[in-house]
């Protein structure tokens, strides 16, 4: 979203659960061109007291563990399916994470593109 939207929105990420991010996501979205290695791996609790105006979850377990922001923040859930996560890099693997990359793409350069969340 930030790659297509950054002009229109300001684009915050973040997790209920935050690790490491993951090197096979990295590895997919270098491949068209965006560099996501320097980023971290945040928890949502960095923003609580914030003004978000929206969230988007991705996955079942966010939306049913994401916090509750004051001040009409619009909770949408978008459900992605979950690459796997703890396998070696084979081919498969990679092709796994390029579906969902795909899937999220299309949906995020739509909403950038039109502004329209549904």
């Amino acid at each position: 979203m930030r790659h297509y939207g950054s002009d229109k929105f300001e684009v915050l990420s973040a997790g209920t659960k935050p690790s490491v991010v993951n090197k096979t996501a990295i590895k997919v979205m270098q491949e068209i061109g965006i560099d996501i290695s320097k980023h971290r791996s945040k928890h949502i609790d960095e923003f609580l007291g914030q003004k978000i105006d929206f969230i988007i979850s991705v996955c079942d377990n966010a939306k049913e563990s994401c916090p509750i922001f004051p001040g009409g923040t619009t909770r949408l859930h978008w459900p992605f399916p979950d690459p796997p996560h703890d396998q070696e890099i084979t081919e498969a693997v990679l092709n796994e994470f390029r579906k969902v990359r795909d899937l999220i793409l299309v949906r995020f350069k739509k909403l950038a593109d039109t502004g329209s969340f549904v």
